[in-house]
């Protein structure tokens, strides 16, 4: 079969692929995404919207960001709400007194394919990557594709990943045991901050998307069909998670997505071998408690742009040889204020003892939150920082 040969062949055209496209296109070195789904699926994929000041940063230093500079919006304020009252934490005069923008992801994706196509780059829609051997991407029923290097950049479900264990690589995971009901709704946002909301009946959480567009989620059992759940019944939960009689109503509007999140984490031991090194997911699956996985891909791509960039222009692989060392610590401290953040959000079930404690845990660490400077100062530096 005919093979095309390129610097560095990208698996996965999502937010780490296409950081990482338009770098190295900026440094002049040739690359190919392949994403196996269309372009219209890539662009219209409806997922995280909070994008951290470290990210915000690169994607404006390197000219990618003029989007999200136009149409994202600032936050610096989330509230929580329990039956002990409600509280809202001014995270921007906290820690290190930075913001959240946020900017939905599918709009920052159509924004990158736009820019690295306009920079000459190539992007393969449709084009299921089925092997990586030595550089060489087997393709299902295409041409395959050869590279000096392979990044891999497609998910935890990703070739790229299967491939690295597939060789020894270790995986260390951690079931959350907990499931959310993902629900998009043509709604404005009903708070003026992100709300989270911890109720007996599970947690609820509020996030704005744009001034239109409102994520919601509720905490539900594992195995949860959302067919089940008709927008009157989400409507209603939402109310009485979010306490609406106390606190004032929601702004309702259709259902435009719903779909059930099971909470898992993941992280491989090493993000990468010889020519086959990953970034975004694929080096590292993290629960959505704290919005990092965006946040985590774009610093990742950075990283490892700079890395190929060396290798290829000056033939220096020192650097992919740091790559992982440099990364694995950020990525574990994000995991770790993720965790953090999915104790406080998620109290155990049952009437036992032991879950009587846990909750009782839970609510001790929100009035902490509520009361102290120093757990104050703790949350605004981990929930913005990167």
């Amino acid at each position: 079969m005919t093979t095309a040969q390129v610097g560095v062949v990208i698996v996965g055209a999502g937010p780490a692929g296409l950081v990482l496209g338009n770098l190295l296109l900026d440094r002049g070195i040739d690359c190919v995404i392949l994403e196996r789904r269309e372009r219209a699926a890539v662009e219209g994929r409806a997922r995280a919207g909070f994008l951290a000041p470290r990210a915000v940063r690169i994607l404006t230093g390197n000219g990618l960001a003029a989007g999200l500079l136009a149409r994202g919006r600032t936050h610096t304020t989330c509230l929580f709400r329990s039956d002990r009252g409600e509280f809202t934490l001014d995270y921007g005069k906290l820690g290190p007194g930075e913001p959240h923008t946020v900017y939905p992801q599918q709009e920052l994706v159509r924004d990158l394919i736009v820019t690295y196509l306009r920079r000459g780059g190539h992007i393969r829609f449709g084009t299921e990557a089925e092997e990586i051997t030595d550089g060489r991407v087997r393709v299902r029923g295409g041409t395959d594709v050869t590279g000096r290097y392979v990044a891999g950049c497609d998910g935890h479900r990703g070739i790229g990943r299967a491939t690295l264990t597939a060789h020894g690589t270790r995986t260390a995971r951690r079931d959350h045991g907990v499931s959310w009901l993902a629900v998009l709704a043509a709604a404005p946002p009903s708070l003026p901050a992100t709300g989270y909301a911890l109720h007996e009946r599970g947690f609820a959480g509020h996030m704005a998307r744009t001034a239109a567009v409102t994520r919601y989620y509720l905490q539900c059992p594992r195995g949860t069909d959302p067919a089940d759940w008709s927008e009157d019944r989400i409507w209603t939960e939402l109310a009485t998670r979010m306490r609406t009689a106390e606190f004032g109503p929601l702004r309702e509007g259709a259902v435009l997505e719903k779909a059930r999140v099971d909470l898992r984490s993941d992280v491989l031991e090493s993000l990468g071998t010889g020519r086959l090194w990953l970034a975004g997911d694929a080096a590292g699956l993290i629960s959505p408690s704290a919005a990092k996985g965006a946040n985590l891909a774009v610093v990742q791509a950075e990283a490892l742009a700079r890395a190929l960039a060396e290798a290829l222009a000056h033939g220096d692989e020192a650097p992919l040889a740091r790559y992982a060392g440099a990364c694995l610590p950020r990525i574990w401290h994000a995991h770790e204020f993720s965790q953090w953040m999915s104790t406080l959000l998620h109290g155990p079930d049952g009437d036992d003892d032991t879950a009587r404690y846990g909750r009782a845990l839970q609510y001790a660490r929100l009035e902490s939150l509520r009361t102290l400077r120093s757990h104050q100062d703790f949350f605004a530096e981990n929930y913005t920082g990167i």
